[in-house]
């Protein structure tokens, strides 16, 4: 009996470890390169870590992998803004053989009380054209120094652009998700969707009969084509 009581009590350790560790955000350097801590923010171009030591460190799209943020990743890509190669952060939302990311959404930026002032990203994705390749809006970022209170924690409901992507048939494209009403967006969604998800007759029917699309359905469309990829 003490034999059973000791062997699960190690059992309820082992699992509450595995279960603080997955928990954990990350910063991925490169493949089998991480560090682990507690993410701050991001403002896309770059995202802030707090390490287990409690100091802050702050990482450029253009110099890491991805990083894992409550349960999420965001991936470094490069893309052309303004005719110049930049590297953007892009949250995962489909991948297999058609990738579908997020740039933008619902951000918190935790404040902690830190020692002495640091870096506060902020973050802006505009709606009017010469952004992402001219269908969603581009991003500003700015840097704010003054001070705000400690307990405060900003959160934001940004505008949020998608992208679509299949290897072999060129860079990530922008697709419109807010089709909603306007005929000129839904054709667009249907002629970038039957470009990448391709020989799938029945799926390829439905797109041509959707009549308004959003980022659910498109996400549903990309999830459907990459499951039958797989069987």
């Amino acid at each position: 009996m003490k034999r059973a009581l000791k062997t699960f009590a190690l059992l309820a350790m082992l699992l509450a470890t595995t279960l603080y560790s997955s928990a954990q955000d990350a910063v991925v350097i490169a493949s089998g390169d991480f560090i682990r801590g507690t993410i701050q923010g991001t403002d896309f171009s770059t995202v802030v870590l707090k390490k287990d030591d409690e100091t802050l460190v702050q990482y450029k799209a253009s110099d890491i992998k991805e990083f894992l943020w409550n349960g999420e990743t965001y991936v470094s890509k490069p893309i052309v803004i303004k005719k110049k190669m930049e590297h953007r952060f892009f949250k995962i939302i489909e991948q297999g053989a058609v990738n579908l990311y997020a740039i933008g959404g619902t951000t918190s930026i935790e404040q902690p009380q830190p020692k002495r002032a640091r870096i506060r990203p902020s973050v802006g994705i505009g709606t009017g054209t010469g952004g992402f390749g001219g269908v969603g809006g581009g991003v500003g970022i700015s840097f704010g120094g003054g001070r705000r209170n400690d307990a405060e924690q900003t959160n934001r409901n940004l505008p949020t652009a998608y992208f679509i992507e299949k290897f072999g048939t060129g860079p990530m494209q922008e697709i419109p998700a807010d089709g909603g009403n306007s005929s000129g967006k839904t054709e667009l969604i249907k002629r970038i969707l039957l470009q990448k998800l391709t020989n799938d007759e029945d799926l390829a029917e439905r797109i041509k009969t959707t009549e308004t699309f959003d980022a659910k359905l498109i996400k549903a469309f990309v999830a459907a084509y990459n499951d039958m990829q797989k069987k």
